[in-house]
């Protein structure tokens, strides 16, 4: 027993102390040991207090409710439990615990007063609940009505979609039968009445782990994936972000605490184990639409490989690889021009191609990628049947289709015994979709020098001959893109031409014809921005090809279309045409080297060089470049891969050089679309995007360039370029643009600050580049009206102050101005600030008097500003040394001067000093008027 008290007291001593941890720890020790039940009684309610404390407020209700088992009337553990239950959300029980309370003390306050609050929040939780269930059910009763009107209808739809996304209104629709009565809604095959029931499910599943597994099983996997597979593109869409929130649900996106519910709602491995199955399986399957298919490959794409290589379990790579890979490989296989073919819309095979790539790149060992390599050559070699030939094309397609994803392992294919020799012999085929097929794997196929040479030696004159002979324009049209992509393989240098003098020109301007025929389908034209993609890292082809309008519409106008498969064709045109290609530094001594030792040095051609890039520059913008970039950079995740977003970005970059351009780029909404190729991507894609913006931001309004909230999000790319490996220019164009933001708003101030650029800018100040300097000063001179920037200045221990006046020493005047408004608005914000500012330094007053005194007259007004901010600081001592000094003889040349439009500011503030000096008693007024 005496063990007992003791453990008892130690563990009251601990709780008093604070350490609530060592105090549970006690009391547990007395509750496995302890056979009393008085004892008990007392620890359990000792315990509950300290769990209240520790905000686990399930454990604190199972505690008290023990001791309150052996003691009905324990007044303590009655509130300790109602403390818990409230936080709980169980406002009745909680309210009843505290209704015992006040019977057994009826005078005392607290008990009282928690009833009162308890009774008020039940009352409105009441009348919330049942205005919220009744207008639940109403909804229904409208949607579920066939007499009902159109309009109605409609509204009704979209009240239940609103009422799904807060987190109340999913859980009445859920608790009043709402996913079966969302059921009737999709049988009932009306579109609108699927998409409204597909958008309320998806609220009600989002955030909430519990509600959506109970969701997963009520409406079922398969009849999701029914929904997804209909040949409708807002319905694939919606049932596809339904899976999307199901899956952040389930994978940890949401974060509440379950109690006794949690072991219920944790296990859900099988449910998405299963869900991952019914999408392998839509993507392989007949009766699935082009879109439905488009939707279950991009929901792979995009949960399937690990976002985060440090993370090493990647056995969803795996599983995928062993259950779903053949399926993959089936669709990139398709020949859309063959009878029997999935549904498929233009898209699909370039998002199966990306899903290769993603799940290529996410294995971790030799042997992992080597049981890939093994799935596809086994695939590859099933399909091809000299007597078959449809199915022959179908394992040259897929071979296509991995070129263009994980290019290594097809590459390693085309490397095979026989592969090349079949895909030359099927460009000999008497079958035009043979040939079609064939000669688009050649192009692929030849992606690297290596590969390339063997195609010039042995494909070259094969295209040739297609080319010549054939009157089909598709199949023209493929061997003219191979020639062109044999053609460009030297890429820029001038001196590594593959063709004789004037051939790329020729064939870039067949491209250019065929680019510009409107009777020629979408599918074959795009081959024609392929080979321009090729063809434009010559400069000749290139200065023709802006000079041409009416191409580069044509181009601009297929990248705005449904089949985005020409995005990447269409970003590596502009990156040639604008330069803004990755370059090769070669420092001339290495030049000289090279040329002595008969070495193959990298020319540039004389249209590469600026004027010419800003002529072709200018064209583009004048063209529409950037209406065309702004609809490519919304289009499918899937397809918008790294890479292009990296292109599309450099390319913002180059077109937003000159400050003259910037305006356009903004009213054809350049700005909006530059913020999310500045948040993901690539480092040196979110880099450029990230410089181009801040370009824009220095010298654009924000509400026009970025209008809504999406100013808010310029912010962070933006501080991500004062960062040490950025350069100096990055460095320079962010401040400008962060000093034009600081400029504007409140909230875009107190957003910078809580964005943690405060120390990057301070950082800056202290550059040796003046430019830098300059721009980090007046970017803090915005920022200082800030509190939080305030405080900082008031800290003690630190030189920014000290910093902050001896830069209004400098000789630059700009830096002046920026430094000394600082000063002049800390001093008036703060008034502790002007008897710190003589503690710093001993410069202070020399400093402060060449401000009054300087020629430029804004200078001299924030010098005069600061003086007056400290009369008027409430220290005697202070004014009294200040009018001791010099500075009451330069206030009053400055008063008594006549009035000048020119230096009205400064003349006015000087005046006001030498008010607030008369008023202080310090000096005695002027014998005659100023």
């Amino acid at each position: 027993m005496e063990d007992f008290i003791k453990l008892k007291d130690e563990g009251n001593k601990y709780f008093q102390s604070g350490d609530t941890d060592k105090a549970i720890e006690c009391y547990s020790k007395v509750i496995k040991t302890c056979k009393d039940n008085k004892v008990l009684a007392v620890i359990y309610r000792n315990r509950s207090a300290c769990y209240l404390k520790k905000e686990n407020y399930a454990n604190a209700a199972s505690d008290a409710s023990k001791a309150i088992d052996v003691d009905a009337a324990d007044i303590k553990a009655l509130y300790r439990r109602c403390q818990a239950l409230e936080k709980l959300g169980k406002l009745d029980l909680a309210f009843k615990d505290v209704q015992r309370c006040a019977t057994i003390e009826p005078k005392n306050k607290t008990f009282l007063e928690t009833l009162r609050r308890l009774g008020a929040e039940i009352q409105q939780k009441l009348k919330t609940t049942f205005s919220t269930d009744s207008r639940v059910q109403n909804m229904f009763d409208i949607l579920l009505d066939d007499e009902m009107e159109k309009d109605k209808r409609e509204k009704a739809a979209n009240n239940l979609i609103v009422l799904s996304r807060e987190d109340a209104g999913a859980e009445r629709i859920f608790q009043n039968n709402g996913v079966p009565l969302l059921l009737n809604m999709i049988e009932m095959g009306k579109p609108e009445m699927i998409l409204a029931a597909v958008r309320t499910l998806s609220g009600m599943c989002t955030g909430h782990k519990a509600r959506a597994m109970a969701i997963i099983h009520m409406v079922g996997v398969d009849k999701m994936c029914s929904i997804m597979a209909v040949d409708n593109e807002e319905i694939a869409l919606a049932t596809c972000n339904l899976f999307q929130c199901i899956n952040d649900s389930l994978t940890g996106g949401d974060k509440r605490e379950y109690g006794k519910e949690e072991a219920l709602v944790l296990d859900a491995a099988k449910d998405l184990k299963t869900i991952l199955l019914s999408l392998l399986e839509m993507v392989g399957s007949k009766k699935v639409s082009g879109i439905g298919r488009d939707q279950a490959l991009n929901l792979l794409s995009k949960n399937v490989p690990r976002n985060n290589k440090k993370d090493k379990d990647n056995s969803r790579t795996l599983f995928t690889i062993d259950h779903g890979l053949k399926k993959i490989l089936k669709v990139c296989g398709q020949v859309p021009e063959l009878p029997d073919q999935l549904p498929m819309t233009e898209n699909t095979q370039l998002i199966a191609s990306v899903l290769l790539n993603k799940l290529h790149d996410d294995l971790s060992c030799d042997p992992e990628r080597d049981n890939f390599r093994d799935i596809c050559d086994e695939y590859i070699k099933s399909k091809i049947d000299p007597n078959d030939m449809d199915k022959t094309i179908h394992a040259v397609n897929t071979i296509s289709g991995l070129l263009q994803g994980p290019f290594d392992v097809g590459n390693a294919l085309v490397g095979r015994q026989g592969i090349m020799e079949m895909m030359v012999a099927l460009c000999g085929s008497e079958r035009e979709v043979d040939q079609m097929v064939a000669i688009e794997a050649l192009i692929h196929s030849s992606s690297k020098m290596s590969r390339a040479s063997f195609i010039i030696t042995n494909g070259v004159s094969l295209l040739k001959e297609i080319y010549k002979k054939t009157t089909n324009e598709k199949i023209k049209i493929r061997s003219l893109v191979g020639l062109c992509k044999l053609g460009s393989a030297g890429g820029d240098d001038y001196g590594l031409r593959q063709f004789a003098e004037g051939s790329t020109e020729k064939l870039a301007k067949q491209c250019r014809k065929w680019l510009c025929n409107p009777k020629i389908d979408t599918k074959t034209r795009k081959w024609a921005i392929e080979g321009l993609a090729y063809l434009t890292n010559d400069a000749d082809v290139k200065d023709d090809f802006v000079e041409d309008e009416t191409a580069l519409k044509a181009m601009f106008e297929l990248a705005k279309s449904t089949d985005k498969t020409i995005m990447y064709s269409v970003a590596c045109t502009l990156v040639n045409c604008s330069n803004c290609y990755e370059k090769k530094e070669f420092l001339p001594e290495l030049v000289q080297l090279a040329k002595f030792s008969k070495q193959h040095v990298p020319e540039q051609h004389p249209k590469d060089k600026k004027d010419f890039i800003d002529k072709r520059v200018k064209r583009l913008l004048k063209a529409g470049v950037i209406s065309a970039l702004a609809v490519m950079v919304k289009a499918d995740s899937s397809i918008l891969t790294n890479q292009t977003k990296e292109m599309l970005s450099r390319v913002f970059l180059a077109l937003s050089m000159d400050a003259k351009d910037r305006g356009t780029i903004v009213a054809q909404g350049g700005g909006k679309a530059l913020i999310p190729l500045a948040l993901e991507g690539t480092e040196a894609g979110k880099t450029k995007a990230s410089h181009a913006l801040a370009k824009i931001a220095a010298i654009s309004n924000p509400e026009i360039a970025f209008p809504g909230e999406r100013v808010y999000e310029v912010v962070r790319p933006l501080i991500s370029l004062l960062q040490t490996d950025k350069d100096g220019t990055e460095n320079f164009e962010a401040l400008k643009g962060l000093t034009n933001l600081a400029g504007f708003s409140e909230k875009l101030r107190v957003k910078i600050v809580k964005e943690k650029a405060l120390p990057e800018i301070e950082n800056y100040m202290f550059e040796d580049h003046e430019q830098i300097r300059q721009a980090a000063t007046e970017c803090m001179c915005n920022l200082v009206s800030c509190k939080e920037v305030q405080d900082r200045y008031l800290e003690d221990g630190n030189d920014k102050l000290k910093l902050m006046i001896l830069l209004c020493g400098e000789d630059e005047e700009k830096l002046q101005i920026a430094a000394a408004g600082a000063l002049a608005m800390l001093t008036a914000a703060q008034k502790k600030l002007c008897l710190k500012m003589t503690l710093v330094t001993t410069q202070w007053l020399e400093i402060l008097q060449r401000l009054c005194l300087h020629t430029n007259s804004s200078i001299q007004h924030r010098g005069l500003v600061i003086v007056y901010n400290m009369l008027n600081s409430d220290n005697s001592e202070l004014a009294k040394k200040l009018m001791e000094s010099e500075l009451l003889e330069i206030l009053s040349v400055i008063g008594k001067a006549e009035d000048n439009p020119k230096r009205q500011c400064a003349i006015d503030a000087a005046r006001e000093c030498l008010i607030k000096a008369m008023d202080l008693g310090l000096i005695k007024p002027f014998s005659s008027p100023p």
